[in-house]
């Protein structure tokens, strides 16, 4: 809850869909099944049950016009932080997410620990506390002992590191003048932490953001200083204009079915574990954004959560309809999809074809991967047939996705990952072309001379010119002398101009838009003063009488046409 009050709207543009406030529900949204819940949340996703944030998500934050890095973390079970980092967490749900959650807590320079100010003080509390402050005293040992080499390795830790402990829920002024005193007993107990006195704040209410604030301008004039950089910095991080020449970062969104290998594909890319992967299905609960460079090209993939039909899930399970509307809100800003298909079942399901429907609506550029072809590729069967089987599956369901780019990998054991990014980067450029006029006019006169458009009515159907729109879905205005074309010689369009322009793994979208031969044929024609002859003259006359009972002064007429 404190995430989404402290995150940017402006300055995380991934987080809000203009196009959410459309009330339509198409048919790809029906087939892939989620239910507009009840909370719909732009940021992390909130509920009251207990551990439903897994994995670290980071976003902009912004108090006033301080602009910060913002971190949201999983709960902290106390007594497992040392199970976590044994042998036997390193295969638990429970021990990737405490790693996550301190390997957030050593890349800051701010730590904020929440409790729950009513409950009190608990032993979760009290080991999260002992280990962060074990975490500062051998941060500040190894911060002592590089000082001395110049050529060691700068560590990921921040040197200067500050725990601030916030407690949560305590709305108003109520809790400070009650007569039992058992919040006053808490937050005395707190204290003793080490870390100072408790900040009182509301996270759902946005009480207490003032000390907050206080607390981030404080600790970033303090980083200025010490990095020597001006403290009153005009280009404001993020919010300053960047070089227009600088190449636009790649938006990728994972997206497939649950269990397909996901979270293992964006950590094989990555180089680390930066999402939690496993066997279970289901694990990935919010969308998480990850920037990096590959081959110094900037990239932004979005890893999210699995999509399953909704008859197959639970009612009463809230979570996976929210996370599968912030799956569907990271495929609608990315610029390339990239769906996830099991290799082990042979063939791709009906989910799967549901969303890349969702896809091709949005207009999206997608590209297919084969996940675990270890599993099923022998001798006899090689990654290239089942690529060529996957492509004529597609290509029967939806034509205009006809010999879309289907990349076999196996992800566990990185095989195949490396020659995944070209493609996706082939698929963007593809993607976001602007063709100019008059190739896309030489090419349409080919296209009419070896077939022309039917005739309509009794009426030959022409197309005089064609233009590019936009590209991003790329888009075509043909401007014709009807109001629309037949559907199968638009799609003889569509294929020759895929054919042509190597438009693969998109939608192609060309509307039709009707240019009347005499642009003077819909207007109704004008009164000409003084045509008619003594009738015509002598009907005014008359009219004008019933009018106002006086003629036209005599000249009047002559006069306003000189004017």
């Amino acid at each position: 809850t404190l995430f989404n009050r402290l995150m940017c709207k402006e300055l995380n543009k991934a987080y809000r869909l203009g196009s959410e406030k459309k009330r339509t529900k198409i048919r790809s949204q029906a087939r892939i099944g989620y239910r507009n819940p009840s909370k719909r949340s732009g940021g992390a996703i909130v509920t009251p049950v207990a551990g439903t944030t897994r994995d670290r998500r980071e976003c902009i934050g912004r108090i006033g016009g301080t602009i910060f890095r913002l971190v949201d973390t999983a709960g902290v079970d106390g007594e497992k932080i040392d199970h976590a980092f044994g042998k036997a967490g390193k295969t638990s749900l429970d021990g990737a997410m405490i790693r996550q959650t301190m390997e957030a807590a050593k890349r800051s320079d701010l730590v904020l620990l929440m409790f729950d100010a009513r409950l009190g003080v608990t032993s979760d509390l009290l080991e999260t506390v002992r280990w962060l402050r074990k975490l500062s005293i051998s941060t500040n040992a190894t911060a002592c002992g590089s000082k001395g080499n110049d050529n060691e390795a700068i560590t990921t830790q921040s040197e200067h590191r500050e725990i601030v402990i916030l407690a949560n829920k305590l709305e108003g002024d109520r809790w400070a003048s009650a007569d039992d005193g058992v919040v006053l007993d808490n937050l005395a107990e707190v204290s003793r932490a080490g870390f100072g006195e408790p900040i009182p704040i509301s996270a759902e209410h946005g009480e207490g953001m003032i000390d907050i604030a206080e607390v981030i301008e404080r600790l970033t004039r303090e980083k200025r200083v010490r990095l020597g950089l001006p403290l009153d910095d005009d280009d404001n991080g993020p919010l300053a204009n960047g070089n227009e020449n600088e190449e636009k970062p790649l938006q990728l969104a994972i997206l497939g079915r649950q269990n397909v290998g996901k979270s293992t594909l964006v950590n094989n890319l990555l180089g680390e574990e930066r999402v939690i992967a496993g066997s279970m299905p289901g694990l990935t609960r919010d969308s998480i954004s990850v920037q990096w460079l590959w081959n110094n090209r900037p990239v932004q993939i979005v890893d999210t959560a699995g999509i399953r039909r909704g008859i197959k899930r639970e009612r009463s399970n809230e979570i996976e309809d929210l996370a599968v509307l912030d799956a569907m809100r990271a495929m609608k800003l990315a610029d390339v999809a990239v769906l996830v298909l099991d290799a082990q079942a042979q063939y791709i399901q009906r989910q799967e074809l549901a969303i890349a429907d969702a896809v091709v609506r949005e207009g999206r550029s997608l590209v297919v991967v084969a996940n675990k072809m270890d599993l099923i590729v022998d001798a006899e069967y090689k990654k290239e047939d089942f690529a060529k089987a996957v492509q004529d599956q597609i290509e029967q369901r939806f034509p205009m996705l006809r010999r879309t780019p289907v990349v076999p990998i196996s992800s566990l054991y990185g095989t195949n990952v490396n020659n995944l990014m070209p493609v996706l980067f082939t698929a963007r450029d593809r993607w976001a072309r602007v063709i100019p006029t008059g190739m896309l006019n030489r090419w349409l006169e080919e296209v009419i001379h070896e077939h022309s458009p039917p005739t309509q009515q009794g009426r030959p159907s022409k197309i005089k010119y064609i233009l590019q729109t936009k590209g991003r879905p790329p888009t075509f205005l043909l401007y014709c002398n009807v109001s629309e074309l037949p559907i199968n010689y638009l799609r003889y369009l569509t294929r020759h101009f895929q054919d042509s322009f190597n438009m693969f793994g998109m939608e192609v979208r060309m509307i039709v838009k009707k240019s009347a031969e005499n642009p003077y044929a819909n207007k109704a024609p004008t009164k000409l003063a003084g045509v008619g002859g003594w009738q015509g003259r002598q009907k005014r006359m008359v009219a004008q009488l019933k009018r106002s009972g006086k003629p036209h002064p005599k000249g009047e007429r002559s006069k306003k046409k000189r004017r």
